[in-house]
């Protein structure tokens, strides 16, 4: 399994922050390597929600199906797959001193024979942590401020 973690601290308030970050269509507007989510399920988020993601990893984009296994007050776990990958994303947003601190870890577990290939494309899905981040920061920080 590959583990990919970050944590942003923002200005929003923690209500607001969890409120955009449960919503994972907005994921395109702060993760540039998921330039695409499209909600499948209506309503407000629930558990059991579905989502098409598109994801960008090594120069090509990989669909996904997501749906949301967890859901409580702060906290959004969701499971995304595809032929080749099992995704399991969880935010955290908690009160922090000045606002909120968001936690983001993402899960992935490569299927069949690419399982062998975790150790050398470790680094590629690592790598994709830092642009999440920052993105995710400066678009929480400029909610806060609007």
């Amino acid at each position: 399994m590959i583990t990919v973690t970050g944590t942003v601290n923002s200005a929003l308030d923690p209500a607001r922050a969890f409120e955009y970050l449960s919503a994972f269509e907005h994921t395109p507007e702060w993760d540039p390597g998921t330039p695409v989510v499209d909600k499948l399920s209506e309503g407000p988020v629930a558990i059991g929600h579905r989502y098409h993601a598109e994801a960008e990893f090594r120069g090509k984009r990989q669909a996904l199906t997501y749906e949301v296994i967890e859901l409580t007050a702060r906290r959004i776990t969701l499971r995304g797959e595809n032929k080749s990958v099992i995704s399991v994303d969880t935010i955290d947003v908690s009160p922090a001193a000045a606002g909120c601190e968001v936690k983001y870890t993402a899960e992935f577990r490569l299927k069949g024979w690419l399982k062998v290939a975790e150790p050398f494309v470790r680094p590629a899905f690592r790598s994709l942590a830092g642009p999440a981040m920052d993105g995710m920061k400066s678009r929480l920080d400029s909610l806060a401020a609007a």
